[in-house]
């Protein structure tokens, strides 16, 4: 089995705080308002979880073309994403957290979460148990290790800018709303 190094897992402690209190101080590890997103009646976990992946896609790009970083690329499973995704949105929809958001509540003391935490870990320990009997059938749908720009063989730049883009394009309207002169209606 790889050990990672202390430092780079003293890193990997650091960054993940700091996105945990990142997420705590957006409200993502309020329950009403993860509930809200999935009721579709309010976006701003969609907002705060999208401006995350832009920033780490910006980032792990800028590190990864710097030398500093290699990308770890899992492969495509179609049927562990179909099992994957459904197990997650059960698992949301039911709790009222998503793991990051799990751990964040769990951080604020809210008892909810560590019932929630409680699942995670038996879940996590059923699904070590099953997987050898299923691992056959997960990995017959396997893809490879495949990425939007190793499939269209195109640089990861544009993916990232339009990923970029997406997240910055409704508070960019936004703006440009508010800084254009109001029409008296006559």
């Amino acid at each position: 089995m790889k050990r990672d190094p202390l430092g780079k897992l003293a890193l990997g402690l650091a960054t993940g705080t700091a996105f945990g209190a990142f997420l705590q101080r957006g409200g993502a590890s309020d329950y009403d308002l993860i509930v809200n997103q999935l009721l579709l009646r309010d976006s701003a976990i969609a907002r705060i979880m999208s401006t995350a992946a832009a920033a780490g896609s910006i980032g792990t790009h800028a590190l990864r073309a710097a030398g500093a970083t290699e990308l770890d690329v899992k492969p495509f499973q179609v049927r562990s994403v179909i099992l994957g995704g459904a197990a997650f949105g059960a698992g949301m929809a039911i709790l009222g957290y998503c793991p990051g958001t799990t751990l964040a509540a769990v951080g604020e003391g809210r008892r909810d979460a560590m019932f929630g935490l409680l699942g995670m870990v038996a879940g996590a320990l059923a699904f070590i148990r099953v997987y050898p009997h299923i691992k056959e059938a997960v990995e017959a749908t396997d893809l490879g290790k495949v990425t939007l720009p190793s499939a269209t063989k195109t640089s990861p730049w544009p993916w990232v800018a339009g990923l970029a883009g997406l997240v910055a394009a409704p508070a960019l309207v936004i703006a440009i709303g508010r800084a254009l002169p109001r029409r008296r209606p006559c």
